[in-house]
């Protein structure tokens, strides 16, 4: 078993995930907060936070503020309070940025030019406003490469975008023809 120390650790990673910036590890909570515990436990431990299925339900267990919940299958698991993220997705339309990034894997780039971006098993895809922040995202699956989105144009073409609470821009998806290498 794991120290208090570590237990503390792991019980503010995730507040942080489950309650503010899920995207740190590549998790999706569904509207109602709920994310899959294997996934959860999976990215974590990628992303460097260690533990496994006897530590979390220990935290759950044993948290006096019941931070965190499971569902009736216990299959998944969610904050119980205190999110700084929409749970329950109330956006509205936004004009965005004329440009926009888009930070991936260089592993990643001969797919996504020849189909575009697509949101795959998220709600949205997700854009940054700036270059540094995408790179951090595409740094998490390895040599990261910047795709400029021409976002203003497509709000022009009537595509919807949504900001989140932590500075996220999203939208469905991203068709090819609005996406360019950032290195041209």
């Amino acid at each position: 078993m794991t120290n208090d120390k570590q237990l503390t650790h792991i019980s503010k990673f995730l507040s942080l995930v489950l309650r503010h910036q899920p995207e740190t590890i590549g998790i999706q909570l569904d509207q109602n907060g709920w994310v899959d515990i294997n996934e959860l436990i999976e990215k974590a431990n990628n992303y460097g936070v260690k533990f496994d299925r006897p530590t979390l339900n220990h935290i759950v267990e044993t948290n006096s503020k019941k931070r965190f919940a499971f569902n009736a299958t216990v299959e998944k698991i969610r904050a119980s309070q205190g999110h700084s993220i929409e749970i329950e997705l109330g956006y509205t339309n936004k004009q965005p940025p004329k440009i926009l990034y888009h930070g991936t894997s260089e592993k990643f780039v001969q797919s996504i030019l020849a189909s575009g971006l697509d949101k795959r098993s998220r709600q949205h895809t997700h854009l940054s406003a700036d270059i540094e922040t995408a790179i951090k995202v595409g740094q998490r699956h390895g040599k990261p490469f910047i795709f400029k989105v021409l976002a203003g144009q497509m709000y022009k073409d009537n595509f919807q975008f949504f900001i989140s609470d932590n500075g996220v821009w999203l939208t469905d998806n991203v068709p090819k023809k609005y996406l360019k290498r950032n290195d041209e």
